[in-house]
């Protein structure tokens, strides 16, 4: 198996208030987008919003469940008043600050929100990381 990573898919209770809120943020929705689910490009990896019992079935497994998923997404930004800037931004469209932004031991600065649905994203600056003019990160 290539070590890529294709796609993310986001189980959520109500596809219509998460499309609206990821839309708020100022991404951009896919063109490939339907009805049922909701594309956005996030660098080289697609991020898709479906129906969390709709992708159950679709995987086989239970819908039930909450609290921490055992994973979190992060979002890398170019300096610490860049990661305060997208917490507040996030927060003031509905997200749940989490974890107030701070500087870690190990060198960076981050914080934490949770979407709708309780999704936790890590706002980090990190400066270990490169960022490209794209804000993609590239690894060493």
């Amino acid at each position: 198996m290539k070590q890529t990573i294709s796609f993310i898919t986001l189980g959520v209770s109500d596809l219509a208030r998460s499309r609206a809120f990821y839309k708020a943020l100022g991404w951009q929705e896919s063109s490939s987008s339907q009805e049922a689910i909701a594309f956005f490009q996030a660098g080289s990896v697609a991020f898709a919003l479906f129906q969390r019992e709709a992708l159950a079935d679709d995987a086989s497994v239970n819908p039930v469940g909450n609290g921490f998923a055992g994973f979190t997404l992060a979002h890398n930004e170019p300096s610490e008043a860049d990661v305060i800037a997208t917490l507040d931004q996030v927060v003031a469209l509905g997200a749940t600050l989490v974890r107030p932004a701070e500087k870690v031991f190990w060198g960076g600065f981050r914080g934490y929100f949770s979407d709708p649905d309780g999704f936790l994203w890590e706002v980090c600056y990190n400066p270990f990381v490169t960022l490209d003019a794209d804000g993609f990160v590239k690894l060493s």
